[in-house]
């Protein structure tokens, strides 16, 4: 999955909002609770890898991906595992997408 945003605010300060709120960016979507569990976060430039488990009640599956940030947009790349094939593709994106743009203002 993969969403893009624009903003009109300096590559640093979204880059500190992104990494002081990420969980926020994961944390459902829909009706579907989800727990961060063994989360991993390394920036290299103004790129950001992330890892973690996503915990659904007693399950739970890998999500990986990045979070690219530019001048003028922010583009959320993840691979959400089986939790693809539980929720439907617009639905995580709309939610996905609405959380980014809180974030960026």
């Amino acid at each position: 999955m993969r969403v893009t945003v624009s903003h009109n605010r300096r590559k640093g300060e979204i880059m500190r909002s992104v990494d002081r709120s990420f969980d926020d960016l994961f944390k459902g979507f829909g009706t579907v609770a989800i727990q961060i569990v063994n989360e991993s976060r390394k920036w290299t430039g103004s790129r950001m890898d992330f890892s973690f488990d996503a915990k659904v009640g007693i399950v739970s599956t890998p999500i990986k991906g990045g979070v690219d940030v530019t001048d003028k947009d922010v583009t959320v790349d993840a691979d959400l595992g089986w939790m693809e094939k539980l929720i439907p593709a617009k639905q995580t994106e709309a939610a996905l997408e609405g959380r980014v743009k809180r974030l960026l203002t």
